[in-house]
């Protein structure tokens, strides 16, 4: 990380420095508003009750039997615990990872004992031992939730953190830095203000790239970004490069992994624009449908390219590096497709709107 910060530009101090990573001590586990967590948990527990009913069914009917009457208490309890987790998930978030699990424990005893007074309005033999048991199994399952989520957040840090080096070093390729500074030379005698823009937009990129230490980004942000590098390489291209923006103002709130769309729409102009000596078309378009947002970024191929291997070479590490990113952040939550459609190449992202994940 040290190396990162001899690249970046001058330190920032005070209320607006870059807030540095929180410790281990300090992780965010109770990330149950996410999908992919609620799926897990309901398969987890879904598991365990499956595996103990084996012990006392006396066929398969039975088995079936008796897992469909213990699903009537254990459902309910377990969204309950989700539900609750979820909308306490910003003030655990600052309780250390022994109060964390025990919060988590003690919320999973009240769930079992919750599903055991559901079941005993159907059953009629709850002694004192069927609601004790329900209080363990609960909290033993919630504290192996609990558990299994801050193993996943301890991984993801390190993942998150090399996704973003590997997507920094992509940020700063030489071809991209070389090209722009001979544009603006070329410029600087016929028409200097265009190659002062020029640099100026180069200096706002690069400052971006190398300085964001944000966890997430917007929609809005990342635009800004991504037409601050098609305004330099428009220079360069002029009118081979035609570029079309067709943008929804509702998905500008939008979470994104930060530096995600810049390295998509470079790229649309590497493999699409530049090998052509005709140029090509560059489209750009977000849309909120419903509670989800839709980016897509569409680009013409060379004709004397083989449309069939088109995404397959000179893209795949850059776009398994977006997918990784976008798992990282919105696991199950989000779609993801590149490839030909209609003639163009196209890149499909589908992610929740006003999503923001901590």
């Amino acid at each position: 990380m040290q190396e990162m910060e001899i690249l970046s530009t001058l330190p920032v101090s005070g209320p607006k420095a870059p807030q540095r990573p929180q410790s281990d001590e300090r992780m965010l586990v109770f990330d149950a508003c996410h999908i992919g967590v609620v799926l897990r948990a309901l398969l987890f527990v879904q598991t365990v009750l499956a595996a103990g009913v084996m012990f006392l069914a006396d066929g398969i009917s039975d088995w079936v039997t008796r897992l469909a009457l213990l699903n009537g208490g254990a459902l309910p309890a377990m969204l309950g615990w989700l539900i609750i987790t979820c909308l306490l998930k910003r003030p655990l978030h600052g309780l250390s990872v022994g109060m964390q699990r025990t919060f988590g424990a003690a919320l999973g005893a009240l769930a079992g004992t919750l599903a055991c007074w559901l079941l005993s309005w159907v059953l009629t033999d709850t002694g004192p031992q069927p609601w004790i048991a329900s209080g363990v199994s609960g909290g033993l399952m919630a504290l192996a939730l609990v558990t299994a989520l801050q193993m996943r957040a301890r991984g993801n840090t390190p993942a998150a953190t090399t996704a973003r080096l590997a997507e920094l070093q992509a940020r700063i390729r030489p071809h991209f830095l070389f090209n722009t500074l001979n544009s603006a030379v070329a410029l600087v005698r016929e028409e200097p203000a265009k190659a002062e823009a020029i640099l100026e937009d180069l200096s706002d990129l690069f400052r971006h790239a190398l300085a964001e230490q944000r966890a997430t980004s917007t929609m809005a942000d990342e635009i800004e970004l991504a037409r601050r590098y098609l305004d330099i390489e428009q220079i360069r291209f002029g009118e081979r490069m035609r570029v079309q923006w067709q943008l929804d103002e509702r998905a500008n709130t939008a979470s994104l992994p930060p530096l995600l769309l810049q390295p998509l729409v470079e790229n649309a102009v590497k493999h699409g624009i530049e090998p052509s000596a005709s140029g090509g078309k560059l489209r750009i378009s977000t849309e909120q449908r419903s509670r989800r947002v839709i980016l897509q970024i569409t680009n013409t191929v060379p004709p004397s390219v083989d449309k069939r291997s088109q995404g397959t070479r000179g893209q795949g590490i850059a776009l398994a590096n977006v997918r990784d990113r976008l798992r990282l952040l919105h696991d199950v939550d989000c779609d993801f497709s590149a490839g030909m459609h209609n003639g163009l190449y196209r890149v499909r992202i589908a992610l929740p709107a006003n999503d923001s994940p901590l």
